[in-house]
């Protein structure tokens, strides 16, 4: 049987850097280190593009 906890939506997980880390449990750090994670990507990949767009422009204008 559902408790009334279960029908209420989960909070968002939010991290802030340098934040304090000793009132987190093991799984909420887990959680971070996850989210944390799927950001660094997001990050790499967008990095990524803006390099390939640059190196694509510096291309064109040193022919």
């Amino acid at each position: 049987m559902a408790t009334e906890d279960d029908d209420r939506p989960r909070k968002k997980i939010t991290h802030e850097i340098g934040q304090d880390l000793s009132l987190l449990s093991v799984e909420e750090l887990t959680e971070r280190v996850a989210l944390l994670k799927t950001e660094i990507a997001r990050l790499e990949e967008a990095a990524a593009k803006k390099r390939a767009s640059r190196d694509a422009a510096n291309s064109i204008f040193k022919s």
